[in-house]
């Protein structure tokens, strides 16, 4: 039965693997593989026709109705991540001819049984590739070498509408909103699992037919679950999911025309670099970023990379730079129109501007303590400014504050500040708190000779002990 499948075929004399019609070589073929390359379906289904598959056979093997297979011979685009994947796994094409990544259950297996091999690649070759990928979304070319690879992913299939309207993309953009404010009072270890649930969803409302207008916000509002998608697996300590999922927001916050997403977008995967110390690399999305932010025309967003990119020269000891920029932040934020501000920005108020004026000036003052006199006003009323619904910046901010007491020499007080930094960390699932929680570790370690100082740092050690 399997030999007579494809017996048909129009390619004389090409080899036809059992059980499937598609000649063994059709995918090495340059022109296929330059289809492959662009995820033009279309193309790959009239190649393949070429060689004899029929509609039928194709709509068998992918899953699709002949309907189906032949609205996309027509020309009908094919976006979703899910249909793709599909596709790719039922013709029988590697994965990453198509630049598709594995599934994170798939890479778990895989990885497991090539020793790691995944793991090997070096975390800053990542981090170039993820710049080059940054720099031809935002500019159009290879500013820092050619990008090419794949991204780490976690598709799932869910049930998703055949037309798509407003309506289905508010409630999108509203899903996005609720989980949004759950990761940001109980970090992204409580809900990141449910966002990337509510995206292999929403995912596959990309290959639905639908209006221009209503198609350019879908693509902006699945952007934005990518973009939150990333921001929890950078909260959980999932860094290479977190960069795929960046990538993914990048690419359809670009096709729905969104420059304050794409600006968005580089300042969260910017946030994850200097959070793994490569300042440098963080700056330089930055950026990108105020690339996308200026033609956006918004100043909230040309504020949030201003007072990153102080923050970025902070660690690098540019003080100068680091002081100019979060002035220049400010500015830029005193013009805002906060009203008008999209929803994945909003967070960026008074409070945030506190919240990075304190946290630069924590920064620079690692290396000259007169800095305490700028950092603790700032930070103590972040502090007293956040609410519980965001949890997490209180920690980080609590944090901040409680080392700067200790550098300025306060230690008591630094030591009680401390110990709300750590009341209000043990509630939320979060790596970043961990890791933010250091510095004032070791300040407290520092001064081990005085018993509110060495009673902090215990405390401290039997949390990361947890």
């Amino acid at each position: 039965m399997d030999a007579s499948i494809g017996s048909g075929s129009g390619s004389s004399g090409a080899l036809v693997r059992p059980g499937n019609p598609v000649p063994a070589d059709a995918w090495e073929q340059p022109e296929m593989r330059e289809v492959l390359a662009a995820r033009e379906i279309s193309a790959v289904y009239r190649l393949l026709r070429k060689h004899g598959v029929s509609q039928r056979q194709i709509a068998a093997m992918t899953g699709q109705s002949q309907s189906e297979v032949s609205e996309i011979l027509k020309g009908r685009q094919v976006m979703a991540y899910d249909v793709l994947t599909r596709i790719a796994d039922g013709l029988g094409v590697p994965r990453g001819y198509m630049g598709l990544a594995y599934d994170e259950t798939t890479a778990i297996r895989v990885v497991g049984a090539a020793d790691g091999r995944q793991a090997e690649e070096d975390e800053s070759v990542k981090r170039r590739r993820f710049l080059a990928h940054a720099a031809q979304v935002t500019m159009g070319a290879a500013v820092f070498g050619s990008e090419s690879g794949t991204w780490s992913e976690a598709p799932a299939r869910t049930p998703a509408p055949g037309r798509v309207g407003v309506t289905d993309v508010r409630q999108v953009e509203a899903a996005t909103r609720a989980l949004r404010s759950l990761d940001y009072q109980y970090g992204g270890g409580f809900c990141r699992d449910a966002v990337v649930a509510q995206l292999t969803w929403g995912q596959q409302m990309l290959d639905a037919s639908a209006t221009d207008p209503v198609k350019n916000r879908l693509f902006t509002a699945i952007a934005d679950l990518h973009s939150l998608a990333g921001w929890t697996s950078f909260d959980t300590g999932l860094m290479d999911s977190a960069r795929g999922h960046f990538a993914q927001a990048l690419d359809l916050a670009k096709q729905g025309e969104s420059h304050h997403l794409v600006a968005n977008v580089l300042y969260r995967m910017g946030r994850v670099y200097l959070h793994q110390d490569a300042a440098n690399d963080a700056l330089k999305l930055f950026q990108l970023g105020q690339i996308a932010a200026q033609e956006s025309g918004s100043e909230l967003s040309v504020a949030v990379l201003c007072a990153n990119e102080a923050w970025a020269y902070a660690i690098m000891g540019n003080e100068d730079q680091a002081v100019k920029l979060l002035g220049r932040s400010k500015d830029e934020f005193a013009r805002a129109d906060l009203a008008a501000a999209e929803s994945w920005v909003k967070f960026f108020n008074e409070t945030d501007v506190y919240a990075m004026t304190g946290t630069v000036h924590t920064v620079l003052a690692q290396k000259n303590p007169e800095h305490t006199k700028y950092a603790i006003p700032a930070l103590t009323k972040a502090v007293e400014a956040y609410t519980d619904d965001m949890a997490r910046s209180k920690a980080f901010m609590l944090s901040a504050l409680a080392t700067n007491h200790l550098l300025d020499g306060d230690i008591d007080h630094g030591a009680r500040v401390g110990g709300k930094a750590l009341d209000t960390a043990e509630s939320i699932k979060s790596e970043r708190v961990k890791d933010r929680l250091r510095p004032l570790l070791v300040e407290a370690e520092r001064r081990r000779n005085n018993a509110d100082a060495r009673e902090l740092a215990e405390r401290l050690k039997l949390f990361y002990a947890a």
